[in-house]
């Protein structure tokens, strides 16, 4: 048996129009022993907002959400209960919630609590909203488990604070406190590997390119800028810890606040490709036990036009590969004004949804992905216009303690990747019948394919145009096929499947959606 998914998506106002032959078929050849990156996870941070609504809201809504986002069970008419996400980031807090208002941080449900007490003891009973989530995510089966941090315990900090008062860029942690931070770090990993919960990642700094000061009063979130030199000497401590306490979790780093910042830049942070993997560099890291040859960037502000897109990822693609390194696609929402490719005004829902199909798929097809992950699953906004920030939206009560909660196009958009692409499968490459460049291609129709073995083929298909299109997928060196169902996301429909369907070698997609066709 044979089993095929593609993903289709489509936009209502395309920037470019291009010659695609939007009334001829499509041919999409796919040749399974030609093969690119292994994929490690599709998954989503729930920051900030988790702590309110795993701590306070209603059992119900909360168990409601935790289905969306991490099952992997279909209806009995074969709709997905959910996305099936195969990662979820946890963040581990710093100690501003403790600071009340004296933190700085304005929006107080952006305060995280910490694991760390001023005495040097811990409270296990800390996070817990983060903590029911993550539990959650382990109940169904999440493959990956992810811990991240976006700034060392207040009590470690150069400043007391959760982020920089100066714009200086330097690190905000005490000279003769980088060995206490991993210590922290690993006590955390040590804590819940004890209690069954294992994290298979840790994520020590965050972003650091960024200078993350402000005015106190002002800071919209915990932050900290790091330079190489500081994350060189932030992951030797924790690789060290994480040897001393016998723990088998591994280090993602360095989670660059731009693609840009991985293999080009002269800043503090820059070029982190070379300078972190190369052999000899100053600061590689290469002899560490737990860092495995992966690094984490951010799709950020990289989304503005097609051809930027493209030549970004692809450079990230061609340094990593320079290096012999994975490359982690782990944060991406659409924070400019990219998703608007140059339109004006507010976006549909459809539209964002969309958009971000494209992302996944140039970060996957030209960057090489080998994990993507979104920020952030949820936030307070409107779920009919821009949704560009979160795939739940939110209407809390003022103190946080329930609200409702809306799906938007994000989350079945997201799940058209995340429930059917798992973990372990292979991307191959495909070849198509028209001559459109590559630019032209990312407004028309975008294709990527994943193998599970010898029986498993999945299909990403993006269609970007406001007309119905034919295509015609030809397999090569897998078994044949004979039946296919669709999951179909559109302005009308969420994940819907169909009936079993005849395989014929043509397959008509909706304008403007997103389908996952499972052939057998």
């Amino acid at each position: 048996m044979i089993k095929i998914c593609l993903v289709i998506a489509g936009l209502m106002f395309p920037v470019l129009t291009v010659k695609a032959q939007n009334n001829t078929t499509l041919t999409v050849t796919i040749d399974a022993k030609q093969t690119a990156q292994t994929i490690a996870n599709f998954g989503a941070s729930g920051c900030w907002f988790s702590e309110g609504i795993g701590k306070y809201w209603p059992l119900e809504k909360r168990e409601k959400m935790a289905e969306l986002l991490f099952s992997k069970k279909l209806l009995a008419d074969g709709t997905p209960k959910g996305i099936g996400l195969s990662a979820w980031r946890f963040n581990i807090g710093g100690g501003t919630a403790e600071q009340g208002d004296q933190s700085g941080i304005v929006d107080f449900r952006k305060r995280v609590e910490c694991f760390l007490n001023p005495d040097g003891t811990y409270d296990w009973s800390k996070q817990a909203g983060y903590q029911w989530f993550v539990r959650k995510a382990k109940d169904y089966g999440v493959e990956n488990l992810i811990a991240f941090s976006n700034t060392p315990p207040v009590q470690f900090t150069q400043n007391g604070l959760g982020y920089k008062t100066d714009k200086d860029y330097k690190a905000n942690l005490k000279a003769d406190k980088y060995e206490a931070y991993a210590d922290f770090l690993i006590e955390v990993v040590k804590h819940f590997d004890k209690e069954g919960l294992h994290f298979n990642y840790l994520s020590p700094v965050n972003e650091p390119q960024w200078d993350w000061s402000n005015k106190p009063g002002q800071a919209s979130q915990e932050g900290s800028p790091w330079s190489n030199a500081d994350i060189y000497k932030v992951m030797n401590n924790v690789d060290a810890s994480l040897t001393k306490k016998k723990l088998s979790t591994q280090i993602l780093a360095p989670e660059a606040g731009q693609l840009n910042f991985l293999y080009s830049g002269n800043n503090h942070a820059s070029k982190q490709i070379q300078e972190l993997f190369a052999g000899d560099g100053k600061y590689s890291l290469n002899k560490l036990t737990h860092l495995p040859r992966v690094v984490a960037g951010h799709s950020y502000f990289t989304d503005h036009g097609d051809r930027n897109i493209i030549d970004t990822r692809q450079l990230v693609a061609d340094t990593a590969a320079k290096y012999k390194v994975d490359y982690w696609q782990s944060e991406y929402s659409m924070l400019g004004d990219g998703y608007k490719e140059g339109t004006k005004g507010r976006r549909s829902q459809i539209d964002c949804a969309l958009f971000l199909a494209k992302i996944i798929n140039q970060d996957l097809t030209v960057g090489n992905a080998a994990a993507w992950q979104l920020w952030n699953v949820w936030e307070p906004g409107s779920a009919e216009w821009d949704t560009r920030y979160y795939v739940i939206a939110l209407k809390p009560n003022a103190n946080h303690t329930d609200g409702e909660f809306t799906v938007t196009k994000n989350l079945w958009t997201l799940g058209n990747y995340s429930h059917f692409i798992r973990p372990g499968m292979t991307r191959v490459l495909t070849t198509r019948n028209d001559a459109l460049s590559a630019t032209q291609v990312a407004q028309d129709v975008m294709v990527s394919a994943f193998t599970g073995g010898t029986d498993k083929l999945v299909m990403v298909v993006i269609n970007y145009t406001q007309q119905s299109r034919i295509i015609a997928p030809v397999i090569k060196n897998l078994k044949s096929i004979k039946k296919y169902r669709s999951y179909t996301t559109s302005v009308t429909d969420d994940l819907k499947p169909s009936a079993d369907q005849k395989f014929t070698g043509l397959i008509e997609l909706q304008p403007r959606s997103v389908t996952t066709i499972v052939f057998n």
